[in-house]
Protein backbone atom coordinates (compact mmCIF):
# COMPACT_ATOMS: atom_id res chain seq x y z
CA UNK A 1 0.00 0.00 0.00
CA UNK A 2 1.48 3.33 -1.04
CA UNK A 3 1.41 6.19 1.50
CA UNK A 4 0.73 9.67 0.21
CA UNK A 5 1.53 13.17 1.36
CA UNK A 6 3.71 14.04 4.27
CA UNK A 7 3.80 10.46 5.56
CA UNK A 8 5.33 8.95 2.43
CA UNK A 9 8.59 7.25 3.34
CA UNK A 10 7.80 7.45 7.06
CA UNK A 11 9.32 4.47 8.87
CA UNK A 12 10.36 3.34 12.36
CA UNK A 13 13.63 5.29 12.11
CA UNK A 14 11.70 8.50 11.38
CA UNK A 15 9.33 7.71 14.26
CA UNK A 16 12.30 7.29 16.62
CA UNK A 17 13.73 10.65 15.54
CA UNK A 18 10.32 12.28 15.98
CA UNK A 19 9.97 10.87 19.50
CA UNK A 20 13.42 12.19 20.46
CA UNK A 21 12.59 15.59 18.95
CA UNK A 22 9.27 15.60 20.81
CA UNK A 23 11.01 14.92 24.12
CA UNK A 24 13.50 17.73 23.51
CA UNK A 25 10.74 20.18 22.54
CA UNK A 26 8.73 19.08 25.59
CA UNK A 27 11.66 19.79 27.91
CA UNK A 28 11.53 23.41 26.74
CA UNK A 29 7.81 23.83 26.06
CA UNK A 30 6.33 22.39 29.27
CA UNK A 31 8.01 24.77 31.76
CA UNK A 32 7.60 27.64 29.29
CA UNK A 33 3.87 26.98 28.95
CA UNK A 34 3.48 26.79 32.72
CA UNK A 35 5.36 30.07 33.21
CA UNK A 36 3.30 31.78 30.52
CA UNK A 37 0.14 30.58 32.26
CA UNK A 38 1.33 32.11 35.53
CA UNK A 39 2.27 35.35 33.75
CA UNK A 40 -1.20 35.38 32.16
CA UNK A 41 -2.86 35.24 35.56
CA UNK A 42 -4.05 31.62 35.53
CA UNK A 43 -2.90 28.47 37.31
CA UNK A 44 0.21 26.72 35.91
CA UNK A 45 -1.66 23.50 35.14
CA UNK A 46 -3.58 25.33 32.40
CA UNK A 47 -0.28 26.03 30.68
CA UNK A 48 0.54 22.33 30.97
CA UNK A 49 -2.78 21.34 29.41
CA UNK A 50 -2.32 23.87 26.64
CA UNK A 51 1.19 22.66 25.79
CA UNK A 52 0.14 19.00 25.65
CA UNK A 53 -3.12 19.41 23.75
CA UNK A 54 -1.78 22.16 21.48
CA UNK A 55 1.38 20.19 20.72
CA UNK A 56 -0.61 17.09 19.80
CA UNK A 57 -2.97 19.06 17.57
CA UNK A 58 -0.12 20.88 15.84
CA UNK A 59 1.73 17.61 15.28
CA UNK A 60 -1.30 15.80 13.89
CA UNK A 61 -3.01 18.58 11.95
CA UNK A 62 -0.12 20.91 11.04
CA UNK A 63 0.46 21.76 7.42
CA UNK A 64 4.17 21.00 7.35
CA UNK A 65 6.18 17.84 7.76
CA UNK A 66 8.84 19.68 9.78
CA UNK A 67 7.58 22.13 12.37
CA UNK A 68 7.74 22.98 16.03
CA UNK A 69 4.78 24.41 17.86
CA UNK A 70 4.58 25.62 21.39
CA UNK A 71 3.75 28.46 23.71
CA UNK A 72 4.51 31.99 22.65
CA UNK A 73 5.12 35.05 24.79
CA UNK A 74 3.12 37.23 22.42
CA UNK A 75 -0.10 36.00 23.98
CA UNK A 76 0.81 36.76 27.60
CA UNK A 77 -0.20 40.46 27.60
CA UNK A 78 -3.39 39.69 25.70
CA UNK A 79 -4.37 36.80 27.96
CA UNK A 80 -3.55 38.73 31.12
CA UNK A 81 -5.73 41.62 29.95
CA UNK A 82 -8.63 39.26 29.30
CA UNK A 83 -8.24 37.54 32.69
CA UNK A 84 -8.04 40.87 34.55
CA UNK A 85 -11.01 42.43 32.78
CA UNK A 86 -13.34 39.48 32.15
CA UNK A 87 -12.14 36.54 34.25
CA UNK A 88 -11.04 33.03 33.44
CA UNK A 89 -14.37 31.83 32.00
CA UNK A 90 -14.30 34.49 29.31
CA UNK A 91 -10.65 33.66 28.58
CA UNK A 92 -11.81 30.22 27.41
CA UNK A 93 -14.44 31.84 25.20
CA UNK A 94 -11.89 34.26 23.75
CA UNK A 95 -9.52 31.36 23.06
CA UNK A 96 -12.24 29.44 21.23
CA UNK A 97 -13.12 32.51 19.17
CA UNK A 98 -9.44 33.08 18.32
CA UNK A 99 -9.11 29.45 17.24
CA UNK A 100 -12.11 29.75 14.94
CA UNK A 101 -10.66 32.92 13.42
CA UNK A 102 -7.30 31.21 12.87
CA UNK A 103 -8.98 28.32 11.06
CA UNK A 104 -10.92 30.76 8.87
CA UNK A 105 -7.75 32.75 8.11
CA UNK A 106 -5.96 29.51 7.24
CA UNK A 107 -8.73 28.37 4.91
CA UNK A 108 -8.66 31.77 3.20
CA UNK A 109 -4.83 31.57 3.00
CA UNK A 110 -4.44 34.98 4.66
CA UNK A 111 -1.07 34.04 6.20
CA UNK A 112 0.63 35.22 3.02
CA UNK A 113 -0.29 38.81 3.94
CA UNK A 114 2.43 38.82 6.61
CA UNK A 115 4.96 39.76 3.92
CA UNK A 116 3.36 43.22 3.77
CA UNK A 117 4.15 44.01 7.43
CA UNK A 118 7.47 45.90 7.63
CA UNK A 119 10.30 44.35 9.65
CA UNK A 120 10.57 47.33 12.08
CA UNK A 121 6.92 46.82 13.02
CA UNK A 122 7.53 43.15 13.81
CA UNK A 123 10.70 43.94 15.79
CA UNK A 124 8.96 46.74 17.71
CA UNK A 125 5.99 44.50 18.49
CA UNK A 126 8.29 41.74 19.75
CA UNK A 127 10.35 44.18 21.85
CA UNK A 128 7.16 45.61 23.34
CA UNK A 129 6.01 42.14 24.34
CA UNK A 130 9.39 41.47 25.95
CA UNK A 131 9.09 44.64 28.04
CA UNK A 132 5.55 43.75 29.11
CA UNK A 133 6.51 40.21 30.12
CA UNK A 134 9.66 41.42 31.92
CA UNK A 135 7.82 44.07 33.92
CA UNK A 136 5.05 41.60 34.68
CA UNK A 137 7.55 39.27 36.34
CA UNK A 138 9.43 41.82 38.46
CA UNK A 139 7.07 41.18 41.38
CA UNK A 140 7.58 37.43 41.16
CA UNK A 141 11.36 37.82 40.96
CA UNK A 142 11.64 40.25 43.87
CA UNK A 143 8.87 38.78 46.01
CA UNK A 144 6.91 42.04 46.01
CA UNK A 145 3.17 41.41 46.33
CA UNK A 146 1.49 44.07 44.18
CA UNK A 147 -1.91 44.45 42.58
CA UNK A 148 -1.91 43.04 39.04
CA UNK A 149 -2.31 45.91 36.63
CA UNK A 150 -2.71 45.80 32.88
CA UNK A 151 -0.79 48.90 31.77
CA UNK A 152 2.97 49.38 32.01
CA UNK A 153 2.88 52.60 34.03
CA UNK A 154 0.17 51.31 36.37
CA UNK A 155 2.16 48.11 36.89
CA UNK A 156 5.34 50.04 37.74
CA UNK A 157 3.43 52.36 40.13
CA UNK A 158 1.85 49.36 41.91
CA UNK A 159 5.27 47.70 42.28
CA UNK A 160 6.87 50.88 43.65
CA UNK A 161 3.97 51.44 46.07
CA UNK A 162 4.18 47.85 47.31
CA UNK A 163 7.97 48.03 47.69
Amino acid sequence: MKRLGRYSGYDLQALRRDIIAGIIVGIVAIPLGMSFAIASGVNPEYGLYTVIIGGLLISLLGGSRFQIGGPTGAFVPILLGIVIQFGYQDLLLAGMMAGILLVIFGLLKLGSLIKFIPRPVVVGFTAGIAVIIFTGQIGNFTGIQAEQEEGFLQKMQALLAAA
